[in-house]
């Protein structure tokens, strides 16, 4: 007996490992600074929680509609018509248990055996896998430190074949922080307006957490958007992973495919938890600005600490609450003890000999980085960097 070749395929979530193996080691009574998973520290908002304590009160403790209630639906129209100037209707949202659910669905409804999924590099963890799952084939596009690990569109359009069917597109980007500019987001547009069957998956949970002012969706232009699957969700910009929402905004076509797909897997999202995403779209936002602000510090922080590391390299993100340095210099170095030969070496001798916990970039498709999570107190930050730069130092080359 054995399982399905789909599951003995796929492989398990590295960052969910990574912080799998942190814990184990603090229950140990190591002292680990985790900078693997991407997650705000921050508390949810006190009005958020009010609404879902609300809800409770008031008997939301029954199934859900799948699609969502038509309440948090139409705040989330609200938003993407104030905040994003895209128009959309309440059939053309689609509320998920998390944008991960989200992402999925869109991967599964519109890709199957036979059809490719452009996927930039570095990527998402789970993008690869999900559209293995979907038994569709990923092509990897790799973009580089050099070109602010953002594709070009000519490099879009070399990757495109007869069978291209979705390309994936993370802005602001897990795990790099790349934030892709209106321009740039036009020119990929230009290249997918030459190949009309292309449908754009438009990963954007880190929306609201960017340092360059006014976020820019590729779904604005108006001879494109009825071919984007806008993804997003309250997790990060509102410190509410754990609520799981998430949704997606295309159009209804789409919607009604993955729709139907939900209705199988998992049903409706919590009651509760809509609620609460209901107040968070409709209450007060300076909350998601002050959280951003403090995000905005400790990147600045990690960006110089880092840049202090002989041997790494590092740009400056531009959203999001990651760093993705360059650790390749290292390669072929050991301590007598450790071998560091890649970025999975590099990232568990972090975890072993600095108590440091990050993922490496194999994951992510770079394999020459490594990824930091500076959603921590700046003292966390600071301590984290002295840490790596002391064992860092120990490696000699070998």
């Amino acid at each position: 007996m054995e399982l399905s070749n789909r599951l003995m395929n796929l492989q398990p979530s590295a960052t969910l490992a990574m912080s799998q193996k942190s814990s184990e080691l603090q229950a140990q009574g190591i002292d680990v600074i985790n900078m693997s998973v991407g997650e705000p520290d921050f508390n949810t908002p006190d009005h958020i929680k009010a609404a879902a304590k609300q809800a409770i009160d008031e008997n939301y403790s029954r199934y859900s509609p799948v699609p969502g209630y038509p309440e948090l639906k139409k705040a989330i129209v609200n938003k993407l018509r104030t905040e994003n100037g895209l128009e959309y209707t309440p059939s053309q949202i689609l509320v998920s248990n998390g944008a991960k659910q989200s992402v999925c669905n869109a991967v599964m409804a519109l890709a199957g055996p036979g059809d490719e999924v452009i996927i930039p590099a570095p990527y998402w963890v789970s993008y690869p896998q999900m559209v293995l799952l979907a038994e569709a084939k990923p092509v990897i596009v790799e973009a580089g430190m050099g070109q602010d690990f953002k594709i070009t569109p000519q490099q879009l359009e070399d990757a495109i074949t007869p069978r291209t069917k979705v390309l994936i597109l993370c802005s602001p980007s897990n795990p790099t922080g790349s934030v892709y500019s209106r321009r740039e987001l036009e020119g990929l547009r230009n290249v997918l307006l030459r190949h009309q069957d292309i449908v754009v998956i438009a990963d954007e949970i880190y929306e609201h957490i960017n340092y360059v002012g006014h976020h820019e969706s590729i779904a604005q232009f108006d001879d494109l958007r009825d071919r984007v699957v806008v993804v997003n969700g309250v997790s990060k910009a509102y410190a509410m992973t754990g609520w799981r929402i998430g949704f997606i905004a295309a159009a209804e076509w789409i919607v009604k495919g993955c729709n139907k797909m939900q209705g199988q897997f998992t049903s409706g999202a919590c009651s509760v938890s809509q609620k609460a995403a209901q107040a968070a779209y409709e209450g007060d936002q300076q909350c998601v600005e002050d959280m951003r602000k403090a995000f905005q510090r400790r990147k600045d922080l990690i960006v110089r600490l880092i840049r202090d590391i002989p041997g790494l390299e590092v740009n400056d993100p531009q959203g999001a609450f990651y760093v993705f340095p360059k650790c390749s210099g290292y390669f072929g170095t050991g301590d007598g003890e450790y071998t560091i030969n890649n970025s999975t070496d590099f990232a568990m001798y972090l975890l072993e000999v600095g108590h440091v916990a990050c993922v490496g970039g194999d994951a992510f498709g770079s394999p020459e980085c490594f990824r930091l999570s500076y959603a921590t107190s700046d003292s966390y930050i600071i301590e984290a960097c002295r840490r790596i730069r002391e064992c860092l130092s120990k490696l000699k080359p070998i």
